[in-house]
């Protein structure tokens, strides 16, 4: 005989799409009972109007029909009381108060800021493409847009306009397009806004808003897309997230090296170690084997060597070739990384994200999230 113990495991088990946890253990399960073949299952959902609400109810009943001895389901949904919400999100933070960020030097969550000296290097579709990479890679990535002025990671993921986060009380759980955990200031603008003319104080306020009200869950790497040059934004994260590891983002033109070698040297100064650069639209291998060089070559390797000659060293991580694929992927929304693994610009991108889910430091002394009971 099919017992309710059994369907209850079975729903328990059914991970939230936002959340990313089983239902089970978010209290979203309620009163289940079984009669002959036939199950009864109750679950609430977070709040009304959830996004994921048809998604939810489908795969409970899945879940509960895949039980053996059950022919048919009935799924009985509901909204989670105010009592019950605040207890949720008591969970979710996992014992931190309220807007505190989970970043800190004793998180084991790497932060790797991508930095460029000028915009129109491609920063940002080298960052959403890396970011999908790594995802790919079974790595937890969470991505937040800081081009507060330039957004366009929402557009490069493919998200749709007019999407926003889900908010449960006082904390927002951001979209996930293609495995990746996503937070742009794009997300909030009404219908028909298209530009962000803030100054320092609001800028700093939205970054750190990203920071500690956007419930990323654990993650194993978040990624930031930096605002190009070294203004408000660069000198806000720089406070905030002093440990963070860069990415320095370059063209082989001297115009665009020359601007890049600053944005890690202010890296720098505020503590935070430059890991590598990345060049982007690169020497293009040609169908008869000759080289177009549009924007001319050896510029990454430039400005690693005078990272270097500053301070530690900082390797060449990748040289990013032209690609048309690349350029059309970001148009369409759909990264390169997935629609054209083969090209050669997917190809270097994969091997950076390889590259860098390799954590070069022991967690030995750090101070691990938990404690005993």
């Amino acid at each position: 005989m099919t017992s309710a113990d059994d369907v209850r495991r079975a729903v328990a088990a059914v991970s939230d799409p936002e959340l990313r946890r089983p239902i089970g253990d978010l209290d979203m399960v309620r009163g289940i009972s079984v009669d002959g073949a036939a199950a009864r299952v109750g679950i609430v959902l977070t709040i009304v109007g959830c996004p994921a609400a048809d998604r939810i109810e489908a795969d409970v009943r899945a879940a509960a029909a895949s039980v053996p001895g059950i022919a048919e389901v009935t799924v009985d949904v509901g909204v989670m009381t105010p009592e019950e919400r605040r207890a949720l999100t008591e969970k979710l933070r996992d014992g931190r108060a309220p807007r505190q960020m989970p970043f800190g030097p004793d998180s084991l969550t790497r932060v790797v800021l991508v930095s460029s000296g000028k915009g129109g290097v491609g920063k940002s579709t080298v960052t959403a493409n890396l970011a999908v990479a790594l995802a790919e890679r079974g790595l937890a990535v969470g991505l937040v847009d800081a081009d507060v002025h330039g957004f366009s990671i929402p557009g490069l993921l493919g998200i749709p306009a007019g999407t926003q986060p889900t908010r449960i009380d006082d904390l927002m759980l951001p979209p996930v397009a293609y495995g990746v955990k996503t937070i742009s200031i794009g997300m909030f603008l009404r219908e028909g806004e298209g530009v962000v003319a803030w100054r320092g104080p609001m800028l700093h306020r939205t970054v750190s808003q990203f920071l500690t009200d956007v419930h990323f869950g654990d993650l194993d790497v978040l990624l930031i897309d930096m605002p190009p040059g070294t203004g408000d934004i660069a000198i806000s994260i720089g406070q905030l997230l002093p440990h963070a590891d860069v990415l320095v983002v370059t063209t082989p033109q001297v115009a665009a090296s020359d601007v890049a070698i600053r944005s890690g040297l202010v890296a720098r100064q505020t503590g935070q170690r430059v890991i590598g650069v990345v060049e982007n639209m690169g020497p293009l291998t040609l169908p008869d084997g000759s080289m177009l060089e549009l924007f001319g070559a050896g510029g990454g390797a430039a400005v690693a060597d005078a990272l270097t000659a500053e301070g530690s060293a900082v390797p060449l991580l990748a040289s990013i070739p032209l690609s048309p694929a690349l350029r059309e992927g970001g148009d369409a929304g759909v990264p390169v990384v997935l629609q054209h693994p083969d090209d050669a610009a997917a190809v270097e991108i994969r091997e950076l994200a390889a590259a860098l889910s390799r954590r070069p430091e022991s967690l030995a002394g750090r101070r691990l999230p938990f404690s005993p009971r």
